[in-house]
C-alpha cells in the first residue's frame, strides 16, 4: 500500500538542520497533588447511583501516569477495591477504553495493546507497526517484561505465530531491541546506503533480510546518513524506493521505520489523520497515540498535524467525535482550534 502525501513530512525532515528534536508532551505532573482527595472525588463518582463522567476526566486527564498510580494506591486503601475494575465495570464503549487507557504504566499500555492486537479477531498488524517501529531499546525491554508479567507469554514467540513471512522476520528483530545507540560511522554509511540500494533492486530473500537488518540495527544517527547517501547513489528517496519495490505490511512496516528516524511526530501526525480521515475515526488508532504520545511528544505532534493537513488535531477530533469520549480525547491532546 502506497503511503499518499508524504512529501511535506520528507521536507521536513531533509530541511531540519537538527536531528534531535525537542519533544513536548500534554500531560504534566499536576502541581499540588493531593492522591487521597483525587481517589475520594474519583470514589464519589464512581460508587454512586449514576458515575460521574466529568469527574473523571477532570482527574484522570490532568494527572501524569505516575500521579494517577499513586491515585490508583490511595483508592485501594481507602476502599479495598481496584480502581481499573471499577473504571472497567463502570464505563462503557470507547470512553471506557480512553479511562482505563490512562491508568496502565507506559510499558503496561504498550504490552496490553499488542496483546489485544494479535488475540482478538484477526491482527491488527498497524497496531504493531505503530508500537514496535517508533519505540527505543530501553521500552522495548520493559514492554516485553511487561507483556510476560502481564499475560505469561513471550511476546516475541506470539508475533511468530501471529504473523509472517518478511514482516514477522522484521517485527521479531524490532521486539530484539538491539538497535545501536548514539553510534554514527560516516565511513559505513555509503556501503549500507549501497546495500538498501541493491536490496530495492534484487528484491530476494537474502536481500530483504539485508535490508530489515540495517532498518532494524542501525542507529537512527546512522540512519540518517545511510538515506542521504541513498539519495545520493540511487537519485531517490528512500521512501519513493520502498513504495516502488515493495508492498504489503512489509512495505508499511518499512516505511514507519523510515518515517519514525526522519520524524518521529510527523509519523504520528501521519497515523492519526489517517485513523481520523481515511478509516471513518479508527477509534482504537487515536486513543493509542494519544494516550501513549501524551507525556513524550504530542504538542510536537499537533504542530505537525497543523503544519502537514491545515487544521489542528483539536478542530478534527471535534468533529469526528462526540460526548464524554470526545471530551476525554480532547482533554488529552490540549489546546484548542485557535491555538494555531
Amino acid at each position: 500500500m502506497e503511503w499518499p502525501n508524504l512529501n511535506p513530512i520528507l521536507q521536513y525532515a531533509t530541511n531540519n538542520s537538527q536531528f534531535v528534536l525537542k519533544f513536548q508532551g500534554t500531560i504534566f505532573p499536576a502541581p499540588s497533588f493531593d492522591p487521597v482527595m483525587d481517589a475520594q472525588m474519583l470514589g464519589g463518582a464512581l460508587q454512586g447511583m449514576e458515575c460521574n463522567k466529568d469527574v473523571l476526566i477532570d482527574i484522570l486527564t490532568q494527572r501524569c501516569n505516575a500521579q494517577r498510580l499513586m491515585i490508583a494506591e490511595a483508592y485501594r486503601n481507602m476502599y479495598g477495591k481496584d480502581l481499573l475494575m471499577d473504571l472497567k465495570e463502570s464505563l462503557s464503549h470507547h470512553f471506557k477504553e480512553v479511562m482505563v487507557g490512562l491508568m496502565y504504566p507506559p510499558a503496561t499500555y504498550d504490552a496490553h495493546e499488542l496483546w489485544h492486537a494479535m488475540k482478538g479477531a484477526g491482527t491488527d498488524e498497524n497496531c504493531l507497526i505503530d508500537i514496535l517501529a517508533s519505540r527505543s531499546n530501553g521500552e522495548i525491554f520493559q514492554m516485553k517484561e511487561a507483556y510476560l508479567m502481564q499475560y505469561q507469554n513471550d511476546l516475541l514467540q506470539d508475533i511468530y505465530s501471529e504473523t509472517s513471512g518478511h514482516f514477522r522476520d522484521t517485527l521479531m528483530n524490532l521486539a530484539q531491541g538491539t538497535r545501536q545507540e548514539g553510534y554514527a560511522d560516516p565511513a559505513m554509511a555509503a556501503q549500507d546506503a549501497m546495500v538498501l540500494w541493491e536490496a530495492c533492486q534484487q528484491k530476494t530473500g537474502e536481500h530483504k533480510n539485508m535490508l530489515q537488518m540495517i532498518l532494524c540495527n542501525k542507529s537512527y544517527q546512522q540512519l540518517w546518513m545511510v538515506f542521504q547517501e541513498f539519495q545520493n547513489i540511487s537519485g531517490q528517496d528512500i521512501v519513493e524506493a520502498i513504495n516502488e519495490c515493495y508492498d504489503g505490511y512489509f512495505q508499511e512496516l518499512l516505511l514507519a521505520i523510515v518515517l519514525c528516524v526522519r520524524d518521529k511526530a510527523a509519523y504520528f501526525a501521519y497515523r492519526l489523520y489517517t485513523a481520523i480521515h481515511d478509516l471513518g475515526f479508527h477509534n482504537k488508532t487515536v486513543i493509542r497515540i494519544l494516550i501513549a504520545r501524551s507525556e513524550i511528544d504530542l504538542m510536537t505532534i499537533r504542530q505537525r498535524y497543523k503544519e502537514r493537513y491545515g487544521k489542528s488535531l483539536f478542530h478534527d477530533i471535534n468533529h469526528f467525535s462526540s460526548g464524554h469520549y470526545e471530551t476525554a480525547l480532547l482533554a488529552i491532546c490540549g489546546g484548542d482550534v485557535q491555538d494555531y
